[in-house]
C-alpha cells in the first residue's frame, strides 16, 4: 500500500525527540470541551534564504606607477561594484490552512490529548514527544572588513615629505621607497640582523604585524583595494501549483538583494514542479479507501522539485513534501482511545503528515 511506503520514508527522515514540544500547547478531550479536539492542518510554506556577495574594487592613488616601481602589471584602474548570488538555503514550515479546520469528537470517559503548535497545527496525539526540528544553519549578513587603506597603518606610512609634495609621481616614488625599506627592516628582524631587536617573542611578533600592515597599506596605494560584503534576505511563498521562472528577487551591485520589482539587478528565478500528488490509500483490490467518519484528519502530502537559479547557474535543487499537493485522510477515533491498545501519533507540522505511530504507553 502506498500509505505504508510514505510512512516508511517519513520514519527514515524524522525521529521523535521533542524539540517542538517546548512551545507546544496541550489540548485534552474533556467534558469542558465536549470531548472534542480542535485543530487546523497546515499548508506548506517555502522559505528561500538568499546570500549575495557584493564586491567593491577601488584604484589606489598611485596605480599609474604600479608597473614602474613595483613591476605590477594589473593594478585596479577604475572603481567597480559587482554582485553575485553566493548561496541559497531552502526550508519549509507549516502555516494554518483556514479551509482545513477540524474538531474530532471522542466518547465521554476517554482521555486522549493532542499537542498543538502555537498556531494550532497538530504535533502529536497521546504523547509528549514531537518530531525533531531540522537544524538548518542560515547565513548572516557580513559587513566588509576594513581595507588596508582604512587601518591605522595607512596613516603611519604617510611621511611628512609625502604630504608636502604636490607631485603625484614624487609621492609614488617616496611610497615605493618606504615599501622597500619596510621589507628590509622586516627581513633584518626575522634573520636577527637588526641593530635593535625586541626583548621577547611577543614584542617581535607585534612589530612584525605592524610592519605587515604598513606594507599592505603601501601596496594598496599602488594596486588598489577590494572590499567584500554579504547581504542575506529570506523570501517566503506558499505555492498552489507548478511555478515556472518566477522572479523571486534580484541581486543589485548597489543595494544587494532587492525585491523582484526592482529592475536594477540580476533576477533570481524560482521553479517548482509537482512531481507527485498525494493519493488516498487503497485496499487489497486497489480501490481507494474512504476516510473514516469523524476521523482524526491528517495529510498524505505530495512532493515538488524546487529549483533556484541565477545567471544560468542552479544554486539549490531539492524535493520538498508539501501539504497542498496531497490529500486528506483520517485515523478512526477508536484507535486513539482503545482501552486495551491505544496508539500515539506524531505529525510533521510542515505538512500535517504522520511521521510515526505506535502503541501508547
Amino acid at each position: 500500500m502506498k500509505t505504508n511506503r510514505i510512512l516508511a520514508t517519513a520514519l527514515l527522515t524524522a525521529t521523535a525527540l521533542g524539540s517542538f514540544a517546548q512551545t507546544a500547547q496541550r489540548l485534552a478531550a474533556t467534558k469542558a470541551n465536549d470531548y472534542a479536539l480542535v485543530y487546523t492542518l497546515p499548508t506548506t510554506q517555502l522559505a528561500v534564504t538568499l546570500e549575495a556577495q557584493i564586491t567593491v574594487k577601488r584604484p589606489g592613488e598611485f596605480y599609474k606607477y604600479a608597473k614602474k616601481y613595483l613591476n605590477i602589471d594589473n593594478p585596479i584602474i577604475q572603481e567597480s561594484r559587482t554582485a553575485e548570488l553566493k548561496s541559497v538555503v531552502l526550508t519549509t514550515r507549516g502555516v494554518p490552512n483556514g479551509d482545513e479546520r477540524y474538531a474530532v469528537q471522542f466518547k465521554s470517559g476517554t482521555a486522549p490529548f493532542m499537542l498543538l503548535s502555537p498556531n494550532n497545527i497538530p504535533l502529536a496525539i497521546n504523547t509528549e514527544t514531537t518530531m525533531t526540528e531540522e537544524t538548518v544553519e542560515l547565513p548572516e549578513s557580513q559587513a566588509a572588513s576594513p581595507t588596508p587603506l582604512e587601518t591605522p597603518a595607512a596613516r603611519q606610512v604617510v611621511s611628512e615629505e609625502m604630504m608636502q609634495s604636490q607631485s603625484t609621481a614624487k609621492r609614488a616614488e617616496l611610497a615605493a621607497s618606504a615599501l622597500f625599506s619596510i621589507r628590509q627592516t622586516r627581513s633584518d628582524l626575522i634573520t636577527g640582523q637588526a641593530e635593535q631587536t625586541p626583548p621577547d617573542g611577543k614584542s617581535l611578533q607585534l612589530m612584525l604585524d605592524n610592519l605587515e600592515a604598513q606594507e599592505q597599506a603601501l601596496m594598496a596605494m599602488f594596486v588598489g583595494t577590494t572590499a567584500v560584503s554579504t547581504d542575506v534576505s529570506t523570501f517566503s511563498i506558499t505555492p498552489d501549483d507548478d511555478i515556472e521562472k518566477m522572479v523571486l528577487a534580484r541581486i543589485s551591485p548597489i543595494e544587494g538583494i532587492v525585491d523582484a520589482g526592482n529592475l536594477a539587478g540580476d533576477p533570481v528565478y524560482l521553479d517548482l514542479q509537482v512531481t507527485h500528488r498525494g493519493e488516498m490509500p487503497v485496499n487489497e483490490k486497489g480501490v481507494a479507501l474512504t476516510a473514516p467518519k469523524n476521523g482524526v484528519a491528517y495529510c498524505i502530502p505530495g512532493t515538488a522539485l524546487v529549483t533556484v537559479s541565477c545567471n544560468g547557474k542552479v544554486y539549490a535543487e531539492r524535493d520538498e513534501e508539501m501539504a497542498q499537493f496531497g490529500v486528506i485522510y483520517g485515523l478512526a477515533p477508536n484507535v486513539i482511545t482503545d482501552k486495551k491498545a491505544p496508539i500515539y501519533v506524531i505529525f510533521d507540522p510542515a505538512t500535517g503528515a504522520i511521521v510515526k505511530q505506535g502503541p501508547a504507553e
